[in-house]
């Protein structure tokens, strides 16, 4: 169908005139519009078969450079800096990342670190394990290529999130070194806090608040840290907390005593 003066849609039907070009015609046999159905130079276009070939590499080209220029971060300008952003909040932006096995304490211990930063005026965020595994990565397993694919986007959303101005808390096993060591190298030296959270393995099983060991040792979940696969805790963690050793609560003020020096803008 194509559309006449009126706005009205009317049958008609469709023919290539000699240029290439499509034209619709209504019943009576007027021309009511034109559009291109081939990619057929103009006849008055007088480049050569092998010029038309150079003139569409040359733009080819010219989008593969342009495409670039889009994607590389040196040529974007961003107008608000992470200090200005840091002097409004009153704050040092800086990632707090908790590692240890499942039932550690992680969790436990980011979000009453979180709401005691709060009550100080603090602008933070929680980033969990869990809870990105419901969205962010929902879309990954618990392989050895999956773990570490999890821990690479959880780097990169805290980094843009200090870029912000925040103080991220991050509570992950993030099992490998490695992994762990690619996410410090994304922060300037002191702004990556690594807090080893120290629960034997024992006292997890026995914690065991999801049931996941139960199922683990059950071979009901495969590939389960600490049970099919390792656990390599942090060399020179800036921060060993022995969950053992004390309440929960007096765990997360020994933290707060080390992200304190980010309370204050610098």
């Amino acid at each position: 169908c194509v559309r006449d003066a009126r706005g009205e849609f009317r049958a008609g039907q469709r023919r290539k005139d000699r240029r290439g070009l499509v034209a619709d015609r209504d019943d009576s046999g007027r021309s009511v519009g034109m559009t291109s159905r081939t990619s057929t130079p103009f006849p008055h276009d007088r480049r050569s078969p092998d010029a038309n070939s150079a003139y569409r590499e040359d733009q080819t080209d010219a989008l593969r450079t342009d495409t670039a220029n889009l994607t590389d971060p040196k040529q974007q300008s961003i107008a608000v800096t992470k200090r200005e952003r840091s002097r409004i909040m009153g704050q040092r932006p800086a990632v707090i990342w908790l590692t240890g096995l499942s039932g550690a304490g992680k969790s436990t211990i980011g979000n009453l670190v979180e709401r005691k930063l709060m009550t100080r005026g603090a602008h933070t965020i929680l980033l969990d394990g869990d809870m990105l595994r419901c969205g962010l990565n929902e879309d990954l397993g618990f392989t050895s290529i999956d773990r570490r694919e999890n821990i690479r986007r959880v780097g990169e959303v805290a980094k843009l999130m200090t870029e912000a101005g925040l103080i991220v808390i991050c509570a992950l096993i993030s099992p490998f070194r490695a992994e762990r060591l690619a996410v410090r190298r994304l922060f300037a030296p002191g702004d990556f806090v690594e807090v080893f959270v120290d629960t034997p393995l024992q006292a997890c099983v026995a914690r065991d608040p999801k049931g996941l060991y139960r199922r683990a040792l059950a071979s009901e979940i495969a590939n389960f840290t600490g049970i099919h696969q390792p656990y390599e805790p942090p060399e020179r963690p800036e921060l060993i907390l022995r969950t053992l050793d004390g309440s929960p609560d007096q765990i997360a003020d020994r933290l707060l005593e080390v992200v304190q020096p980010f309370l204050t803008a610098v």
